[in-house]
């Protein structure tokens, strides 16, 4: 087993879907242990710090990679496997930006609204109880909060030789914000040109389901994940796996559009774990679908397709790969799940 460490120095950040070279070759089967910096590329560091003079909005979310998959051709799938996460700071910073967010007046959707004050929150992270520190910036209200490590980037290169932002989520990953991208899934993704060219980033200490403000605790992160290559099978869109659902991520404006997306994509998955037609497998999703918002502050919205797989018949989905990436993982002695 090949085990990778790769810690990227600044001008080895790459901010696009596409478009970047790699910073290495890997085979199927690679561990990878990386560094990602914060959505905002380090530069928020204390409350005085606001987005409008602090931040170039050309270099948010800086991804670590693109990684070279060798072997990796249009239409097979990779699958990365997200052993463990682990904050690299001892805290992470949200912040309140101009014309930006789920409940304000944005560029797409103007109006006569100000614009919300800035404000900037710094939350503390405790290791050891694995805790999060909010404190009200206009009263004396703290509370500490559990944190939920997980990736908001994880993607690979577009088809047709497209290059997106890495604010971008759509059908290749990107910028999907999900809670759900946590230790112990597995994230299923197309892949659109030779070496999928797959990248990730953009470390929440924390966030709900939505990122209604449109940042949530954003931290550098220690990631370990295993990537591996299927062929054939490429999802439309990404599927998300772990011990106990399958889901499907579907992005787009308006909202309806993403919920859509991740709609038919489960349909479809049902059918091929099931051999359900289109329309029993639409019956059935129906009556067991969960649909947590993963954002809707994106350059496209999210949304997540869940179902728990305790409902149904085992169907171990890709040959139950899932499980085999979750053995590697407990192999390693890391995971956190």
């Amino acid at each position: 087993m090949d085990h990778v460490t790769f810690v990227p120095t600044v001008d080895q950040l790459n901010y696009t879907f596409g478009g970047a070279a790699p910073v290495q070759r890997i085979r199927p089967g690679t561990v990878l242990t990386l560094w990602t910096e914060d959505a905002y590329g380090g530069r928020i560091t204390s409350r005085d710090d606001v987005a409008s003079t602090a931040l170039d909005t050309e270099d948010l979310n800086p991804q670590t990679g693109p990684f070279f998959i060798v072997g990796a051709e249009p239409g097979d799938t990779l699958a990365v496997h997200l052993v463990d996460l682990t904050p690299a700071r001892t805290w992470g910073a949200s912040t309140l930006i101009p014309f930006f967010g789920g409940l304000t007046s944005i560029p797409v959707s103007p109006t006569l609204q100000d614009p919300l004050p800035e404000r900037t929150y710094i939350y503390d992270y405790d290791a050891g109880t694995e805790t999060l520190g909010f404190s009200a910036l206009a009263s004396d209200f703290t509370v500490r909060l559990p944190a939920n490590p997980m990736l908001g980037t994880v993607g690979v290169a577009p088809a047709r030789r497209e290059v997106r932002s890495s604010l971008v989520p759509a059908n290749f990953g990107g910028n999907m914000d999900t809670p759900e991208m946590a230790s112990g899934t597995t994230c299923y993704l197309r892949v659109n040109v030779e070496g999928a060219l797959f990248s990730l980033g953009d470390g929440h200490y924390r966030q709900g389901e939505g990122e209604s403000c449109g940042t949530a605790v954003e931290g550098a992160m220690n990631v370990t994940a295993v990537v591996e290559l299927i062929k054939g099978g490429g999802p439309d869109w990404p599927r998300l796996e772990n011990d106990t659902h399958l889901m499907c991520v579907g992005s787009g404006r308006p909202l309806e559009e993403a919920w859509r997306a991740s709609q038919v994509e489960m349909i479809g998955w049902l059918g091929q774990l099931y051999g359900l037609d289109r329309l029993d497998a639409y019956q059935l999703l129906t009556q067991i679908s969960q649909v947590p918002i993963a954002n809707v502050v994106d350059t496209n919205y999210s949304a997540v397709t869940k179902i728990d797989k305790r409902l149904l018949p085992p169907a171990p989905a890709y040959g139950g790969i899932h499980g085999e990436l979750r053995g590697v993982a407990r192999s390693l002695g890391t995971i956190s799940y």
